[in-house]
């Protein structure tokens, strides 16, 4: 069991366990659109569509009267699919929270709708490197999620004014954002994160949209200075889940 300030998750029957990706990519994926529907893209435990649903009804409690958003979730691995559909109902905001299981190219076959906000933490090693585990080996591999495959999907289910969030190795930003390009959506933010001032860049988490920005927001996070003591900026950013922070 994981506990976070309003909700806990199990997680034992998933590859991918809780890490710090999934944490950063709910705590700092944009909403300032206020989406109404939100798609999380190969969820695992859930985590990413759970802290976007604590997020957003924080969000809406002061618009009284508007639709309360529902928040769909994609999973492909049985086991995980039902333990985030068990995770979901187990929340405070599960009425709003539905898991489907299918792979992402199914899923866009037959789209139910358009998305104000899409969120994906992708499998990402795409090196040669396989375990002797296929369910860890499905969930962290980017040959069962291509990036291309994943862009042209939210290019697709992407509203209008839509917001697309993920989180990528650093390494491969320069690709995403060309090919992000290539169907026509745009940076709109990017972070770069590193875990101390000294360690090199690690990650990227990007936000795009359908519309060009010509200034948009490139910036760093440095997760901590020395072991466990974390930055103003990550507390700053993940106190609202974290109980210690």
């Amino acid at each position: 069991m994981f506990q976070f300030k309003q909700f806990s998750l199990e997680q034992d029957r998933c590859a991918m366990k809780i890490g710090t990706d999934g944490v950063l990519l709910g705590a700092w994926t944009p909403i300032e659109n206020n989406p109404l529907s939100i798609l999380d893209i190969g969820t695992g435990t859930g985590i990413i569509a759970l802290m976007l649903a604590q997020r957003s009804s924080a969000e809406h409690s002061s618009l009284k009267g508007e639709q309360a958003q529902q928040i769909d979730a994609l999973e492909i691995d049985e086991k995980a699919y039902e333990q985030a559909t068990d995770n979901f109902e187990n929340s405070p905001w599960n009425n709003r929270l539905f898991c489907f299981h299918a792979a992402l190219d199914e899923f866009v076959e037959e789209p139910e709708e358009e998305y104000d906000l899409i969120v994906c933490n992708p499998p990402f090693y795409s090196e040669d490197y396989k375990s002797d585990n296929k369910q860890r080996d499905l969930a962290r591999f980017q040959d069962a999620m291509p990036f291309e495959n994943l862009i042209e999907a939210a290019a697709l289910l992407l509203s209008e004014n839509g917001i697309f969030s993920v989180i990528i190795p650093f390494k491969e930003e320069e690709n995403f954002v060309a090919l992000a390009k290539e169907h026509e959506l745009f940076p709109l933010k990017i972070t770069r994160v590193k875990g101390t001032p000294t360690s090199e860049t690690k990650r990227s988490l990007l936000a795009f949209s359908r519309n060009t920005i010509s200034n948009f927001t490139i910036d760093e996070l440095i997760i901590e200075t020395d072991r466990h003591v974390y930055t103003p900026e990550y507390i700053a950013l993940t106190k609202d889940f974290y109980l210690k922070m």
